[in-house]
């Protein structure tokens, strides 16, 4: 296929990136203009945990997908003698949709591993500010780094709708690359979320640990 297709796409998709740059304001805003925002960034919290949500149900997807070729490789290969490349590589793509689309729930859900000693001793508080400013100077940044890194290389593969090396691959490796950039989008969502939380539980607009749920009563005047 045409490569500049690709590129129209890619055009389009930078623009409602820069459409959705001041949503990330929204944390700033609620922090020190404490009630301006609030019902609004509640409702953003909603959106972006629903959002990370679905792609949690496709990181469990592709963990069925994983368990159920994997037992189907060691069958067929210690059983029958068999091995098969395609096979082979539905496990590692499974593999890696299972981690790259799930972490976004996790940090959502505070799952990742922490290796910071300091953070449980600084209270309510200091935790919140650990988490806003964190996402804001680490995970902002990187993220908005691997999306635009490699652009050129994976608008290539697209156009080229490239598929395995090998001759009995899956003919799918340009959506195996694409889970880099889905990965940093479904980060940059949970990252708002994570930092729309910590905003408003420093205001004392969400009580300590609450997250707003769908569907939940609330004072939308108030807040």
């Amino acid at each position: 296929m045409d490569p500049a297709i690709f590129l129209m796409i890619g055009a389009w998709l930078k623009i409602l990136g820069l459409l959705c740059l001041p949503f990330f304001l929204v944390p700033l805003i609620a922090l020190t203009i404490p009630g301006l925002v609030d019902g609004f960034a509640k409702r953003m919290i909603r959106a972006l945990d629903a959002f990370t949500g679905g792609a949690l149900n496709a990181a469990m997807a592709s963990a069925l997908i994983l368990v159920v070729s994997q037992l189907v490789v060691v069958i067929l290969r210690y059983a029958f003698g068999l091995s098969f490349t395609w096979l082979n590589e539905i496990v590692m793509y499974a593999f890696a949709g299972m981690f790259m689309l799930g972490s976004a729930a996790a940090l959502r859900d505070d799952a990742h591993v922490r290796v910071d000693i300091l953070r449980p001793r600084f209270g309510e508080t200091g935790r919140n500010w650990i988490e806003l400013v964190g996402t804001y100077l680490f995970l902002f940044p990187i993220c908005l780094r691997l999306i635009t890194t490699g652009e050129q290389g994976l608008t290539r593969s697209w156009g080229l709708l490239e598929g395995s090396r090998e001759s009995d691959g899956l003919p799918i490796l340009f959506l195996f690359k694409t889970l880099v950039p889905v990965f940093a989008v479904l980060m940059l969502g949970a990252g708002l979320s994570v930092a729309l939380k910590a905003a408003l539980r420093l205001t004392g607009a969400l009580p300590p640990g609450e997250t707003p749920i769908e569907g939940e009563a609330g004072d939308e005047d108030g807040i």
